[in-house]
């Protein structure tokens, strides 16, 4: 594996992994971390902007979802759509703190474009989040990796 097709797997892996496609990047990271000399900080760089865009382009599909419903006259909001609407700016944008978590993160993207969050907004705490998972898995998956070269990861009976 070259450097280049290393981190353009872990890009695209954290990419997916952000949209509302299932992927796994973590496992990605994890492994490039442990098997190769490959800067921490800059593996960490490249998924989470992977991950960050990933995020985006759920922003994105947010935003068209509050046009489309806005817009079209023949359509009306279900009660659904008035009841997350409701929920997130009763929580508000901090909820994007939770960008990274499984199953509630990509939804919680997504009610951010249909709630108009700043894109500016958007990107600041998602990229906070993301990449403060991220570098929490890498510092686990060197420590682990240290406690085998030292064996303090192998546990007596």
């Amino acid at each position: 594996m070259t450097e280049a097709s290393a981190f353009i797997g872990l890009f695209l892996s954290a990419f997916l992994a952000a949209t509302l496609i299932p992927a796994q990047s973590e496992l990605g990271l994890g492994y490039l971390v442990i098997n190769t000399d490959y800067s921490m900080m800059l593996l960490v760089t490249v998924a989470s902007t992977g991950n960050t865009a990933g995020a985006t382009i759920n922003w994105l599909i947010g935003r068209g979802v509050a046009r489309s419903v806005v817009s079209s006259k023949k359509m009306r909001p279900s009660t659904r759509y008035g009841t997350v609407i409701n929920w997130y700016k009763k929580y508000g944008h901090w909820t994007l703190l939770l960008s990274w978590a499984p199953f509630i993160g990509d939804p919680i993207t997504v009610i951010a474009g249909i709630s108009k969050v700043p894109l500016k907004t958007f990107l600041l705490i998602v990229a906070l989040a993301k990449t403060s998972r991220y570098l929490i898995i890498a510092t686990f998956a060197e420590k682990f990796t240290l406690g085998l070269q030292t064996g303090a990861a192998i546990v007596k009976w």
